[in-house]
């Protein structure tokens, strides 16, 4: 919980108000973004992700069959991390993440495509094992998460296996997985996420902690390459007119738009200094 004064209240909103935030950035405008990627050697794909002073790491571990998202919020980016605050935050944000990627309990609409995890149809898959770190915390932390899971899949390999012929029925077939060969991840489908944060009359993308702490509420929206909306995370006890969140989602699609292109240029600058090293 950030404390701050009444004149420093006034200060963020009556800048939110005339568009020029205490940072000098308008409504719609994110913090510079950096992307690092295959930071754990040990995992099969990870990034750290730094936007503004928050700062993730995400890892994936393919295992065999469905995603499972995991956040761990470190005492060290925040003392309100101690304990059960940390726990109950984790908890908020890895149910957040699954609603934003992985879509309803059918997978329809889920933004990482569950088929691409199959070996053999009915019998054999992978899991995938999400883990984020909270390294660093200034706000928008959903966002950060997102866009680190992102940059991480695009740097993991998902082992290669060959499938023995001849298994019939329920018969589990024999696999061979190579310690070698590694197939690219997909991620041309994965969305990203785009929390709007209402302070005062006004909603903003990229909240900083001081601005979070004046919020009524948060609508984070997953969106991908093409528009689709994958998934949508609410916070915040206030309610929302129905007429303001579709206007909301429809700035979201916008600002998407420019976070995809600007993702996808930090991701390709990253692994290309991976590939030198």
């Amino acid at each position: 919980m950030v404390g701050l004064s009444l004149g420093e209240k006034h200060f963020i909103q009556g800048g939110i108000d005339q568009n020029l935030r205490s940072d000098g950035r308008k409504r719609d405008t994110y913090r510079p973004i950096s992307v690092e990627t295959g930071v754990i050697p040990q995992a099969n794909g990870s990034a750290r992700i730094r936007i503004g002073a928050t700062e993730v790491i995400d890892a994936l571990q393919p295992d065999k069959g469905k995603v499972s998202i995991f956040v761990d919020c470190s005492p060290v980016a925040e003392p309100m991390f101690e304990g059960r605050g940390g726990e109950e935050l984790s908890t908020e944000l890895s149910v957040a993440l699954q609603r934003c990627l992985l879509g309803g309990k059918s997978g329809a609409g889920a933004g990482i495509d569950l088929s691409s995890l199959i070996v053999a149809e009915g019998k054999i898959c992978w899991d995938l094992y999400i883990d984020g770190l909270v390294i660093s915390s200034d706000g928008n932390l959903l966002d950060a998460l997102g866009a680190a899971i992102k940059a991480a899949l695009s740097n993991t390999g998902i082992p290669r296996v060959q499938v023995a012929a001849g298994a019939s029925g329920d018969e589990q077939p024999e696999v061979d997985i190579s310690d070698e060969e590694f197939m690219q991840f997909n991620t041309s489908g994965i969305p990203v996420i785009v929390t709007l944060t209402k302070v005062g009359r006004h909603y903003i993308v990229d909240a900083t902690s001081e601005e979070e702490s004046q919020m009524s509420s948060a609508v984070s929206v997953s969106i991908n390459r093409k528009g689709h909306i994958c998934g949508l995370s609410k916070r915040g006890s206030a309610g929302l007119d129905p007429s303001v969140i579709s206007d909301m989602i429809s700035v979201a699609r916008h600002i998407s738009e420019q976070l995809i292109n600007k993702l996808d240029s930090e991701i390709s600058a990253a692994e290309a200094d991976e590939d030198e090293m």
